[in-house]
This record gives structure tokens, C-alpha cells and sequence, in this order.
């Protein structure tokens, strides 16, 4: 590949892991990915227990829950061996694993409405501050699909066209911030097109339609360009470019058609009421929410 690309030398490894004090620090990321894991998963099915314990005739859908477990499960998948370790030299397993922490896990996380079991189960002070922080300008701003965008699939061309990508992967600190912020932008965007929780900046379907139609067509720009090596930036061999590249065209198009459907499945449009007649005889109409037509 040409322009700074692909080269025919694999990635340096900070660490071998040779020598036992070596050792001890390579497992210490498997540890405090499944302290973290196991920390989060049982905070979630806790906060179930007190939201049905508060309600039991609204209860908690347990759906939910499984989307909840499902994307700490993903996320375990691509941060514990074997495709953990295997990202910090193959690019294919770096590929794999940013698919499964920016797009999949995000998806299932943020369909578990974790925000409205946090409204439902925290005392009504910490209730209502999370309401202020939801409704006060960063977390607007954060959550509206262009800044998602941005953060998300934006991001993507600075990494895989600059240097970027190798200076974050040159150091264990780097490649650990890069995965938070796939994660995090995954889940902004996940929200800001289909989540369940509240977002008083989301506009509406067609809007939020239009925002995905635009990362779609943008990851496969990227993933066609890293294929054919124009401009790409990446210490890797070509063939693992190439195939790293496959990988984020087609695991790419698959998580953000079941992004589209997430957003089908929670699309309720808006009722429209009749407007109630005046005239001699009009019986008040109903209300809107019924749906009901006045009366002659």
C-alpha cells in the first residue's frame, strides 16, 4: 500500500510477558475486565430487583436485562483472551474487537434502558438530578445524532489515516483509551438514533434515519479505502489491512442494519387529534390519546 500504508511488519509488542513481574501485570487487565464485568452486571440485576420490588404490577422487561447481559457478554468476548491479546498484533483482531466494543455491545447495552431503570430506582433527589443533568446543555449536545456521528464514525478516518492508529497501539495505555472511546461514542450513538431512555435533544425518525444513512455509507467509504490502501496509515500487514477491512464492511453493515431495526421497532408515530367542532350539536371530543372521534 502506498502513501504511508500498510507495512509488511507486524505491530511491536510493548511486552512479552516474560518474567514472572510481567506476567503478573499481563493478567492484570483480564482481572479488572471481569471485576468490572461481574460489577456491572450485578449492579444492573440488583437495580431490576428494587424497580420490581417498587412496582411490581409495571415490573421490568426482562428483554431488558438479557440485552443488558448480552452486551457486557460482547464486551468480554473482545476484551478477554483470545481475541484480546491477539488485537494488540493483528490487525484483524483489532478490527474484530472495535466492532464488537463500538457497535455491537453499545447496541445491546443502551437498548437495556439503563438511564430509565436508573430514574425508576434511585430516591426521588438523585431522580430528579439525573433529570437536570439529561435536560442541561453537554449531555444535549453529547446526545444529539450529529455530535454522535462525529465522536463515533468521524473519529474513524483521523484513526486509520493518520498515525494515529500507531501511536495508540505503540503503547497498552493508548490501546486501552482508544477501546473506552469506542465504547462510549458506540454507546452516544446507539442513544442518539434508537435508545429507549429519555434524549430531550433526539429529533425525530426521518431526522435520525438520515444520520444513519450517512455513517453506513461512511464506514463503507473507509472500509473500501483501507481495502485498496488510499491514504491508509497502518503499521500491519497488507493482508491483514485487507482483511480487517472486510471485516468492518460487512460486521459493520450487519450492527448498523440491526441499529435500523432497533430504530423501526421503537418508532411509535404521533396521533393526531381532530380538530373538535363548534358548531350547534358538536359533542367535545375525547382525549387525544384515545384516539376517538368526536361525536355527531
Amino acid at each position: 500500500m502506498d502513501g504511508g500504508g500498510a507495512h509488511d511488519g507486524t505491530h511491536p509488542v510493548p511486552h512479552d510477558g516474560s518474567g514472572s513481574g510481567e506476567g503478573v501485570l499481563d493478567a492484570l487487565p483480564t482481572v479488572l475486565v471481569l471485576a468490572t464485568v461481574l460489577a456491572a452486571a450485578g449492579g444492573y440485576l440488583l437495580a431490576v430487583r428494587r424497580a420490581r420490588r417498587r412496582n411490581p404490577a409495571q415490573g421490568w422487561s426482562g428483554w431488558r436485562s438479557a440485552a443488558f447481559l448480552g452486551g457486557l457478554a460482547l464486551l468480554a468476548v473482545a476484551l478477554l483472551p483470545p481475541l484480546g491479546p491477539a488485537a494488540h498484533h493483528d490487525f484483524r483482531g483489532h478490527m474484530a474487537q472495535h466492532m464488537l466494543i463500538g457497535m455491537y455491545a453499545p447496541l445491546a447495552l443502551v437498548l437495556a434502558a439503563p438511564v430509565t431503570l436508573a430514574l425508576r430506582t434511585l430516591p426521588p433527589a438523585g431522580a430528579r438530578r439525573v433529570t437536570t443533568l439529561l435536560h442541561g446543555r453537554p449531555a444535549r449536545l453529547l446526545t444529539h445524532p450529529a455530535v454522535a456521528l462525529a465522536l463515533s464514525t468521524g473519529v474513524l478516518g483521523a484513526l486509520y489515516f493518520t498515525p494515529l492508529y500507531d501511536t495508540a497501539m505503540s503503547h497498552p495505555a493508548g490501546h486501552w483509551l482508544m477501546n473506552a472511546h469506542f465504547l462510549a461514542a458506540g454507546c452516544l450513538f446507539a442513544h442518539a438514533v434508537a435508545g429507549p431512555d429519555p434524549a430531550p435533544a433526539r429529533p425525530g425518525v426521518p431526522v435520525r434515519l438520515v444520520y444513519l444513512g450517512v455513517a453506513i455509507a461512511a464506514h463503507a467509504l473507509i472500509a473500501q479505502a483501507m481495502y485498496g490502501g488510499f491514504l491508509v496509515h497502518i503499521h500491519a500487514p497488507v493482508d491483514q489491512v485487507q482483511q480487517g477491512a472486510e471485516i468492518m464492511y460487512y460486521a459493520g453493515d450487519i450492527a448498523e442494519l440491526l441499529l435500523a431495526a432497533a430504530l423501526v421497532a421503537t418508532w411509535r408515530p404521533e396521533r393526531r387529534s381532530r380538530r373538535p367542532r363548534t358548531g350547534r350539536g358538536a359533542v367535545p371530543a375525547g382525549p387525544a390519546s384515545s384516539g376517538g372521534a368526536p361525536a355527531g
